[in-house]
């Protein structure tokens, strides 16, 4: 049986959800429930705090786990990326009140707070900053109000909640996090986790990409082509007047709007949309 480990909570929970759905999961699943059985997929789903999630699997208690990249970082687990799934993304940077610092290594000799006390401190060591590193386990925008650090070091997806505690951040980010599927390192081959692996890229490819349909004169269709060369190659139909033919082909979602103005301008009609909801390439 597969063992998954799901977040139960924050940016990672519900798009964690909304993908395994998509990809045949869950279909039985509470909003809260901890653990979910899936007979008609061999497998189970625990809901587990993220920031567990690398050490269980890690530990080879769990097959597989979505998480963040910032969290497996954290974690020092054994257990390692196989698949970026493109949802929850966040930056971790370095926030001061405003104007008590210019750079980074401003911060030699100052006390930084953050709940990513594994990851603030391999970036300090590299950047060669002697800083006291403080705990916690959340609130880190009030650490400095509350007069146990100088500084802030948290994840950042739009940046308000530093704002509003009047800090601003400086330097680069130290990382830039988004969901993972992370497994053991060393683990041994096992045709449930690739099966799981392949219904996720599907999911992600069929959302990268939809189907396009537009009928071209046939003296055209190779410049048409050019616009939509498909994943191999796009299909072509013949149609009732052999001046004309019906084009198919998968564009990416993002471009489609460009292209559907190209394949006008080259004469293209009847051009339709359609999404795709799973695909195995």
């Amino acid at each position: 049986m597969l063992r998954v480990a799901l977040p139960n909570k924050g940016q990672l929970a519900e798009p964690a959800r909304s993908i395994l759905s998509e990809a045949g999961y869950l279909h039985a699943a509470a909003a809260r429930d901890l653990v979910v059985q899936d007979p008609d997929n061999d497998a189970e789903f625990f809901f587990l705090r993220p920031k567990d999630i690398a050490t269980y699997v890690g530990s080879g208690t769990l097959d597989v786990g979505i998480t963040g990249r910032d969290m497996l970082l954290d974690s020092g687990a054994t257990a390692e990326e196989i698949m970026a799934l493109g949802f929850a993304g966040s930056t971790f940077r370095l926030a001061v009140p405003v104007g008590t610092a210019q750079t980074v290594q401003d911060l030699s000799g100052r006390r930084i707070a953050t709940s990513y006390p594994g990851l603030l401190a391999d970036y300090l060591r590299r950047e060669g900053i002697d800083a006291e590193v403080v705990r916690l386990d959340g609130a880190v925008e009030n650490a400095v109000a509350l007069g146990v650090a100088d500084a802030v070091a948290d994840v950042v997806a739009t940046g308000t909640t530093i704002r509003k505690a009047g800090l601003e951040v400086i330097g680069e980010p130290i990382l830039i996090s988004d969901a993972l599927l992370v497994r053991r390192i060393g683990a041994e081959p096992d045709p449930a986790v690739d099966n799981f692996v392949r219904r996720l890229h599907s999911v992600m490819v069929a959302r990268a990409y939809v189907l396009v349909d537009y009928d071209i004169s046939a003296q055209k269709v190779e410049q048409a082509c050019a616009v939509t060369p498909g994943i191999e190659s796009p299909t072509i139909s013949p149609l009732h007047d052999p001046a004309w033919v019906a084009v198919r082909a998968m564009v990416t979602r993002r471009d489609v709007h460009r292209i559907m103005d190209e394949l006008y301008a080259l004469g293209a009609r009847g051009i339709l949309v359609t999404d795709i909801h799973a695909c195995r390439l």
